[in-house]
């Protein structure tokens, strides 16, 4: 069971009316995949370039399930050779359409069913959590205050309403992972904002004065 995997389950169990926008979500997982890469000792931060390490890739070898085939993919996508990359620019490139790719395995793996709308039975329905083992393990991880998860979770904008401190991360390379996905999730709503401004400037000059 991955950080990965878990920040989706609770993004998509606790989001509400509010859900989490793809392009956020993809880049706290690819976060998730990095810090648990890290935890397991296949990668190691030198400042912020992130250096493969001896470690095993994926955090279950005993029992491959679709989010573990995908960390195994993250480390696989790693840049070896010198200087290494950035942990801004892994975000970055791992993380473009993410949020798909995961929710694509989760469907396989029938962790996600599709509900039917009522009246219309042959037609597909919103994607939404099945009952299963892993909803129930993120959700007790949730439960828990568990410092990654949470910081996360909150981070694309998971409400928690819960009375209680901020989580404290105390490894360092976790901690500048999780602040390196904050600065990325700034950097993305600001150019979501200067492509909103733009647009209506465009609008305006179309429309003229009179528009």
């Amino acid at each position: 069971m991955t950080t990965a995997r878990n920040l989706l389950v609770i993004t998509m169990d606790m989001a509400g009316d509010h859900p989490v926008r793809s392009g956020e979500l993809s880049l706290a997982l690819a976060g998730a995949e990095l810090i648990d890469l890290a935890v397991d000792g296949a990668v190691e931060l030198r400042e912020d370039r992130i250096v493969p390490g001896a470690g095993p890739a994926s955090s279950d070898a005993t029992a491959h399930e679709p989010a573990d085939e995908l960390l195994d993919q993250a480390s696989a996508a790693l840049r070896r050779d010198e200087p290494y990359e950035s942990v801004g620019d892994w975000l970055w490139r791992r993380g473009e359409g993410l949020s798909g790719t995961y929710a694509a395995a989760f469907e396989a793996a029938g962790l996600l069913t599709r509900q039917r709308r009522r009246g219309r039975p042959f037609q597909s329905g919103e994607l939404v959590l099945a009952e299963s083992s892993a909803r129930h393990r993120a959700a007790e991880l949730w439960s828990s205050a568990e410092p990654v998860l949470m910081t996360l979770a909150e981070a694309v904008g998971v409400p928690d309403e819960r009375p209680h401190d901020t989580p404290e991360v105390t490894d360092d390379s976790v901690a500048l992972i999780l602040a390196t996905v904050s600065d990325a999730l700034l950097e993305l709503e600001g150019e979501r904002q200067k492509r909103d401004i733009e647009q209506k400037a465009f609008d305006n000059i179309w429309r003229g004065p009179g528009g």
